[in-house]
């Protein structure tokens, strides 16, 4: 399986940004696709999850400024993050469960204050 990510970048506070990926390879059936983010000195922590149903999860800290989309049918899950603050900066990864859990390899999200 390999998770493919786009859409990193730099803004400025304020701003807005789409991330995309893309999953690939052999799987079953997915169940949860979404987002975690990892900032310099800081643990990894959820950002965005939905199950194949449609059902959502979020960090705290995006409720309100970040919606997650799914497509199932091309195996594809995108973030929109709204409003971003430099406390968003980060890098993003790509996460898909099926029999195990995988990951993409990460894109860069910067936000200028």
């Amino acid at each position: 399986v390999q998770l493919v990510e786009s859409g990193g970048g730099l803004v400025q506070a304020g701003g807005s940004l789409r991330l995309s990926c893309a999953a690939s390879g052999m799987f079953f059936s997915v169940n949860d696709m979404g987002w975690y983010r990892q900032a310099p000195g800081k643990e990894r922590e959820l950002v965005a999850l939905v199950t194949h149903d449609g059902s959502t999860n979020y960090g705290d800290s995006v409720k309100g400024r970040f919606t997650i989309f799914r497509d199932n049918a091309k195996d594809t899950v995108d973030l929109q993050m709204n409003s971003l603050k430099p406390e968003d900066t980060a890098v993003y990864y790509c996460y898909l469960w099926t029999i195990k859990a995988y990951w993409g390899q990460g894109t860069q999200v910067i936000v200028s204050s």
